[in-house]
């Protein structure tokens, strides 16, 4: 049980600091205002943000189905610490993020990306499993285009020149972006998974001014959509067939 309360008390923590690192704010300057700083085209709108409200809730939800199990000594407890070091790399990111500390945040979002891996392997493609599962599907999903946008970002902030154009760069990461909403479903028969691609990849298309950029991007939110139904319809059908 000791275990249990350490993950509500860092999952509270998580949703303190995040509420205060916008209305303080951190280091006299909220998330958005950093990120606005910078023309990346692979950032997008500020409405897509609101998704964290979403993720803190099924976290909340997850945490209170979960204690008949740990009350049961039925809940794995490396989910547990998985779940608290999870938490950690969260509040870590926010205050490096917002002190501007960019080639650290980056190394901490990467932590935080192989933490909810792990988190999400921790549960079988089985019906239980899957429903279990949900809340770190819409995180994980969420983290992994925070991860690419972050590098993004701090890559123009340093003047990194790919040798590429950012129309160009930033299309690849969009196909990157599509690859593993397609794969989610491919491997993991996670359908929630590319929900998520699909709403921050939307995001990305309405905030960006490039003509190219956003039907670019557009195009490969249509193909992972039709891509993902088809494959996780063939799925549902062999497995009632």
């Amino acid at each position: 049980m000791g275990l249990y309360i350490t993950m509500w008390i860092a999952m509270i923590a998580v949703i303190v600091v995040n509420v205060l690192s916008n209305t303080l704010p951190l280091n006299g300057q909220t998330a958005s205002e950093i990120t606005n700083r910078l023309e990346v085209l692979f950032t997008p709108a500020g409405y897509v943000f609101s998704i964290w409200s979403l993720i803190y809730g099924l976290l909340v939800l997850w945490l209170i189905t979960i204690y008949r199990k740990v009350k049961d000594n039925r809940f794995k407890g490396k989910v547990g610490i998985l779940f608290i070091i999870s938490c950690i790399f969260n509040i870590a990111w926010l205050f490096s993020w917002h002190y501007e500390q960019f080639i650290l945040s980056i190394i901490v979002m990467f932590f935080l990306l192989f933490t909810l891996i792990a988190i999400y392997l921790q549960y079988k493609n089985t019906e239980k499993g899957l429903s279990e599962r949900f809340p770190f599907s819409f995180y994980l999903a969420w983290i992994s285009v925070a991860t690419i946008a972050n590098v993004s970002y701090v890559l123009k902030y340093h003047g990194v020149d790919l040798g590429i154009s950012e129309v160009v760069g930033s299309l690849v990461l969009v196909g990157v972006a599509v690859i593993l909403g397609y794969l989610a479903v491919a491997i993991s028969q996670d359908i929630f998974f590319p929900l998520v691609i699909v709403w921050a990849l939307i995001g990305i298309a309405v905030k960006t001014d490039n003509s190219t950029m956003q039907y670019g991007t557009i195009a490969l939110t249509a193909i992972l959509i039709i891509a993902a139904l088809i494959r996780y319809v063939r799925m549902k059908t062999k497995k009632f067939a």
